[in-house]
């Protein structure tokens, strides 16, 4: 009693001790969580115009979308996925600021009308599969019925398990990709109609069209001057940028890594085990019931086709005809694996065989048992004395051969699937009916004659080991690559130690932030990873910084057998800022570009004050050329290339007049105009026209949306995320 009396007496302590509590978890919600009331950024994987795309919104479309995708494709649907959210969102902007939109009714039309307003969306989803190029209106018709019966049928079909439970949000999905796509069509038609030529124009373009000259001209490769004779500055490579400045202009920061791969191969004892694994199970491949069982279980094959000598490996060719059938030969070496090889049967094969057939199609048990029932009815009828080709051509589904009777006139053998094969050339007698059942359904066939020589061919089954090396193995090249990172924490020592050592030292590309590919190692996880941590964006391994050293040795997997087959070692080279890049960032790149400039340069001071051509030509162990009727539209010489700066310059020069030495793309010119035809009156004018307004048209197609991307003002924060 006397505590309730005191906590009574001070309640209002306990007051403010519970307001305190509360306002801590309030506050503590303020300043954290994807809620926050001052808009935490926690789930904002980007932002474009203002439009802000959420982490959690991007995994429902991605899961969606892309449900069981996996490996390195996970990256580039979600650089796709990326891309259709930033344009929509700068489509659908631009869209209603003009007032463009899409009604529900030209929406439905875009999903289920007439195959001329389908939506490309819609026709590439859902192409028929026995013609590509056609709509398959079956599913269509089928998935209209399932959204005609409203959100109760829906929810029953997917309870029952005849829908998928994603359906409802992958149809809503992909409705929002229509849209966008047709609010797409409509900015670039509404762009395209405002391109037009003005006469003026065309009357140019005419003009260049039919300016036309005829030249000589001397070409000196660059390769005339040996690279150990041209000395390369930093004030070299600046001036080649200085002059290309917008084609190496970086539209956002890129890095470049270096790195020493360790590779994983098969040591002798790996291979050795792996031989004698195959050794060991050949009494049991011989003794087996089950061929079918044993091949799989054992990494092997059956050749489901009739072979000879030459579709043998060599190692097998003449042996396999000279064993019984049921025997075992082994282990031999094929490629990268070791096998052994079983003979199945061996039969003596004709050249051809002619037959015909009535196909009735089949899917499933039920299919193939009406099927059977069906082809059972029409043996009988033929055995009564119905003809075969009528009834082909009424019955069978094989567009192939129905029209004509089910006739297959004489073909080689391996033709048809084995069931098919195995009737008409060895095992069916000439004139009888077969009924046959293929992955393709039932089969009614008649053998009808075989010609040419008979040769022996051979059906055989392989158990197989792939040479690859054990986790032993694998753990000993790791610990390799491990030693070496702890000896070499900087990259100056990782390239001096790595040098000394014979290893090849490979530089990446240039890098942007949301890479998944990395040079020579390419894409995927491991790729990725490393591109996180030389952007700083990996929690897990932070601290990058130019001449360092990941702590963390990276292991690639092989993509075909899944083991790890190198660890590579990899180290921040440089980083380069968006806009022009730094002449240190970017020299190797371009080097031979400046080496070029450079020769180039040597070889006018050269020339200067020749004139003659044979005596440049002389001079450099060349030759005088001839190129005949250049067009200045298409600046391209027979046998040397494009090179626009040549031809301009014979166009411009008067005839029988040496030109100045040009640097082209593909060495110095120095050329001669010997005639220029008169250039006729520039003819139909409307065509001219109408042509470059279709080509500018068609620029427009293809560049519009990148264009309004790059004035957007798109915040990608994707590297936080993955």
């Amino acid at each position: 009693m006397a505590l309730i009396g005191k906590i009574r007496k001070n309640s209002w302590l306990l007051i403010v001790l519970i307001g305190l509590g509360l306002g801590g978890f309030v506050i503590m919600d303020m300043f954290s969580g994807q809620q926050s009331i001052f808009g935490s950024q926690q789930s904002v994987m980007g932002e474009i115009d203002g439009k802000v795309v959420d982490i959690n919104e991007f995994n429902r479309a991605e899961g969606i979308l892309y449900a069981g995708g996996s490996g390195n494709n996970t990256y580039g649907n979600r650089s796709s996925l990326w891309n259709y959210f930033v344009e929509e969102a700068i489509v659908s902007s631009e869209a209603d600021a003009l007032g463009l939109g899409v009604s529900k009714k030209e929406l439905l039309d875009l999903e289920f009308g007439s195959n001329d307003r389908l939506s490309p969306v819609v026709k590439a989803r859902y192409s028929n599969p026995q013609n590509p190029n056609a709509v398959d209106r079956e599913q269509l018709n089928q998935i209209k019925g399932i959204l005609d019966g409203g959100k109760t049928q829906m929810k029953t079909m997917i309870e029952t398990g005849q829908l998928n439970p994603n359906f409802p949000y992958y149809w809503k999905y992909q409705e929002g990709e229509i849209t966008k796509d047709r609010l797409q069509s409509k900015l670039i038609n509404m762009v395209e109609k405002s391109m037009y030529t003005p006469n003026w124009m065309a009357e140019m373009i005419g003009n260049n069209q039919n300016a036309k000259v005829d030249f000589n001209y001397v070409q000196i490769p660059f390769d005339k001057i040996d690279d150990a004779d041209v000395a390369l500055a930093d004030a070299d490579y600046q001036k080649y940028l200085d002059q290309n400045i917008a084609k190496y202009t970086r539209d956002e920061e890129t890095r470049k890594v270096e790195y020493v791969e360790f590779k994983v191969t098969p040591s002798k004892a790996d291979s050795t085990k792996l031989q004698q694994q195959i050794t060991d199970l050949k009494e049991g491949f011989a003794s087996t019931d089950d061929d079918s069982i044993f091949v799989q279980n054992n990494f092997g094959s059956i050749s489901q086709f009739w072979m000879n000598g030459d579709a043998l490996n060599d190692a097998i060719a003449e042996t396999v005809f000279q064993m019984p059938v049921g025997s075992v030969y082994g282990p031999y070496l094929d490629g990268n694996s070791f096998k052994a090889v079983k003979i199945l049967d061996r039969q003596m094969i004709p050249d051809s065989a002619k037959s015909r057939h009535i196909l009735i199609s089949a899917t499933d048990a039920a299919s193939f048992a009406a099927a059977t029932k069906t082809i059972d009815s029409l043996k009988t009828l033929l055995l009564n004395g119905a003809e075969f080709d009528t009834l082909a051509a009424k019955f069978s589904q094989d567009p192939g051969s129905a029209q004509n009777g089910g006739f297959y006139d004489y073909v080689p053998v391996n033709q048809f699937v084995p069931e098919f094969n195995d009737i008409i050339f060895y095992s069916g007698n000439i004139g009888s009916l077969y009924s046959v059942r293929t992955q393709f359904g039932v089969h009614l066939i008649e053998p009808m004659g075989r010609k040419g020589n008979s040769n022996p061919m051979v059906r055989v089954a392989y158990i197989s080991q792939n040479i690859e090396p054990s986790e032993e193995t694998q753990e000993l090249v790791q610990e390799d690559a491990i030693a070496f990172l702890d000896a070499n924490p900087t990259m100056e020592s990782m390239i001096k130690s790595a040098t000394e050592q014979g290893f090849v030292i490979e530089t990446s590309p240039s890098l942007t932030r949301n890479d998944f590919a990395v040079g020579s190692l390419g894409a995927g996880n491991t790729s990725r990873e490393i591109v996180r941590w030389a952007f700083n964006n990996d929690p897990n391994n932070p601290g990058a910084e130019v001449g360092s050293v990941s702590p963390q040795v990276y292991g690639f997997q092989d993509p075909a057998q899944y083991f790890t087959n190198k660890y590579v070692v990899v180290g921040l080279k440089n980083t380069q800022e968006a806009g022009v890049p730094s002449v240190a960032s970017i020299k190797d790149e371009i080097e031979l570009e400046v080496l070029n400039m450079k020769k180039g340069e040597t070889i006018i001071a050269q020339l200067e004050g020749k004139t003659d051509l044979n005596a440049i030509a002389g001079q450099y162990s060349a030759k005088v050329d001839t190129a005949k009727s250049i067009a200045f539209s298409g600046a391209f010489i027979p046998n040397v290339g494009n090179e626009p700066a040549v031809v301009a310059s014979a166009l411009n020069l008067d005839i029988n007049t040496t030109s100045a030495p040009i640097v082209g793309n593909n060495g110095v010119y120095v050329v001669m105009p010997t005639y220029k035809p008169t250039a006729g009156t520039v003819a139909n004018i409307p065509q001219l026209r109408q042509n470059e307004q279709n080509s500018a048209r068609a620029q427009v197609r293809a560049r519009l949306i990148q264009a309004m991307r790059k004035r957007a003002d798109v915040e990608d924060n994707r590297a936080r995320f993955f």
